[in-house]
């Protein structure tokens, strides 16, 4: 079978960076939920009328996919919109993801990022769950400086991130990004042995 490896934390913790770290350091494939529904928006895809129908054309850009900042705006301090926004991309992005994780060759390792893992119910799937914390002030000038978002834009994405204590109670790792590039491979490193320890102990008899 093969492993799954779990990685959550909220929006610009540094998910993908670890990601990719994991990659160098043996892991088979990086699977980023965020990607996949970005791939779900473009044009074409079903998603986009049904998304269009709830939020207005104006989420379509001119070449038919959807306008993600656009979307952003009308969802992102609006509870019941953002609700909304959930209950239609939410079962077709879980139907990809599964897809996704049904195609990692048995005994490798998949990495498997998602900021809603744990509220998702993906947690029992995974072999390890690691839990990426970083200050938010740092995850607010991430957002500004690789979204192009507002800073009124950012806080309202960081103010709709789920909360960290459910988190927390899933965590087998927590990684602490609030340091240097340096200090988070030396982290991920670490934590990378001992997941791969776990994993034989699970193995033997």
């Amino acid at each position: 079978m093969p492993y799954i490896l779990g990685l959550t934390g909220n929006i610009a913790s540094g998910k993908t960076t670890i990601g990719l770290m994991l990659l160098e350091l043996g892991a088979h494939s990086y699977i980023d939920a965020d990607l996949v529904v970005h791939e779900l928006y473009l044009p074409g895809q079903p998603l986009v009328p049904r998304l269009a129908e709830a939020f207005g054309q104006d989420v379509v850009t001119a070449d038919g996919g959807i306008d993600r900042q656009k979307l952003g705006a009308i969802v992102f301090g609006d509870a019941e919109k953002l609700k909304l926004l959930e209950s239609i991309v939410h079962p077709v992005v879980q139907d990809a993801l599964l897809q996704r994780l049904r195609e990692i060759p048995e005994g490798t390792v998949g990495v498997f990022d998602a900021v809603k893992l744990i509220e998702s119910g993906y947690a029992p799937m995974c072999h390890g769950v690691w839990l990426v914390i970083s200050p938010p002030e740092v995850q607010l000038a991430r957002l500004m400086s690789t979204r192009g978002l507002s800073e009124a834009e950012a806080r309202l994405r960081l103010a709709a991130q789920p909360d960290m204590s459910a988190k927390r109670e899933f965590a087998t790792e927590i990684i602490d990004n609030s340091g240097s590039l340096t200090d988070l491979r030396a982290q991920v490193t670490a934590a990378w042995q001992r997941f791969q320890v776990s994993l034989h102990e699970t193995e033997e008899p």
